[in-house]
């Protein structure tokens, strides 16, 4: 509980560092657009629309806000919340074109709608008016930029990103940030930066033959010489493995119809993410973005006996999702990849046994590369198929398994598939991340 508590006071201060970005950068670019300034993993983004051609930010811009920044700090600037009708918060935004299309979003699914005010207080605790800075956000925040380090931030980088994560919506500068409770702490993070760099795996693989990407191909890698004979030995070690525990391997096609995912139920709940293509038939077709629909197909292609049970059919074929490009990261956020994938049949009362097997496959393989690795179950999410009582009995035997692992493990709500609860493993890499 205290790890958590100081992470959730770690974050404040973030997100309250990211407006104070904000308020730096309009005081320099007063005609900005604004758009949004969340924390992200160890720090902070805020995108903004900067009109004027002139004033596109360079790399020596970050030191200027910085500097601003720890100037905002030692004036001890309060953060206050409030709650604010739709009209009014028209009014607060006007201009504000990325805050007024928020708005429109807050008001149609009628959420409540929270401003920030960070401002300063004089004596006779009055407020100050003049030059106080909004920004619409569900916070939380600092009560005080005291809780603030001034020399535990730093602002890291700047990135393109479109709105909303929409190719076809405008691109905003994104500017990247870091803070933490102590200068010390956030020394160790810029060495460790500094090491991830230098293990970088999309310059490595380019340097090293291995595979490389083309602007024709957004996120789909191309498997050079080298690295493919890698990954020929590693699908080779694969199957070594599985036909040892008893999987059958299989392969399907990659293009199939809309009504197969109809069925499934990825064509209500996934569709936004999968390459479509319309024929001249007026058939509509679909890349294959995960194996489970083609797993059910083979199944039920014929009659089955409880004596072929647990029936464990396994494949590595390739997967096509529509990642934002925003997202794409190299070989770990990409549009095509392959993956080490199984759909195994089986009776309720084999679970337990079945799940223990999986992760002993689990264990095999990521001690021969020392990985160290834990466990995520992930819960019912807020669209789900199926009914409660079926989910909360799956949810309940997951929890037993991984009781029965003696590894550690947390839970992750709402963070199960939308047809049942998951089991994630969380791998470290060679700076100890997760």
């Amino acid at each position: 509980m205290r790890k958590q508590s100081k992470e959730n006071e770690l974050d404040k201060v973030r997100h309250s560092t990211a407006h104070l970005l904000a308020m730096a950068v309009l005081e320099k670019f007063p005609k900005t657009k604004l758009g949004i300034g969340p924390t992200v993993k160890n720090g902070f983004s805020y995108d903004f629309d900067f009109v004027k051609k002139n004033e596109q930010l360079k790399p020596d811009d970050l030191m200027t806000f910085e500097k601003r920044i720890r100037e905002l700090i030692k004036k001890d600037l309060k953060f206050k919340k409030e709650f604010v009708s739709f009209a009014e918060a028209k009014k607060l935004f006007k201009g504000q074109t990325y805050k007024l299309d928020l708005l429109k979003g807050l008001n149609k699914s009628k959420k409540k709608i929270s401003i920030y005010k960070t401002y300063e207080q004089t004596k006779n605790q009055k407020l100050k008016t003049k030059n106080y800075f909004v920004d619409l956000c569900a916070g939380p925040h600092v009560s005080s930029t005291k809780e603030i380090n001034s020399d535990a931030f730093k602002l890291m980088s700047l990135a393109g990103a479109y709105w909303r994560g929409d190719e076809m919506q405008p691109m905003l500068t994104r500017i990247y940030g870091t803070a933490f409770g102590t200068k010390k702490e956030l020394d160790e993070y810029l060495k460790m930066m500094e090491e991830a760099e230098k293990r970088d795996h999309k310059k490595l693989g380019l340097k090293m033959e291995l595979f490389m990407f083309h602007e024709t191909a957004p996120g789909i890698p191309y498997w050079l010489p080298k690295g493919l004979v890698i990954l020929n030995e590693l699908i080779g070690f694969w199957r070594e493995e599985h036909d040892k525990r008893g999987y059958q391997e299989i392969q399907a096609p990659l293009l199939n119809k809309k009504e197969l995912y109809e069925i499934s139920g990825h064509w209500e709940h996934y569709r936004e993410n999968m390459f479509i293509s319309k024929t001249g038939e007026n058939e509509i077709y679909a890349l294959k973005p995960m194996n489970c629909p083609k797993a059910m197909v083979i199944f039920g292609s014929k009659s089955r006996s409880y004596r072929e049970l647990p029936l464990r059919l396994s494949d590595t074929d390739r997967l096509h999702r529509y990642e934002l490009s925003g997202t794409l990261s190299g070989l770990f956020r990409a549009r095509e990849f392959s993956q080490d994938d199984a759909h195994i049949f089986i009776s309720e009362d084999q679970v337990k046994d079945e799940y223990l097997r999986i992760l002993d496959i689990a264990k095999r393989f990521y001690s021969i590369f020392k990985i160290d690795y834990s466990f995520r179950l992930g819960t019912r999410p807020k669209e789900f198929m199926g009914d409660i009582k079926t989910w909360n009995r799956a949810e309940k035997e997951l929890k037993e398994i991984l009781e029965r692992t003696g590894k550690s493990y947390s839970v992750e709500p709402g963070d199960g598939a939308f047809y049942g609860p998951k089991i994630d493993i969380l791998m470290k890499d060679s700076l100890g991340r997760d």
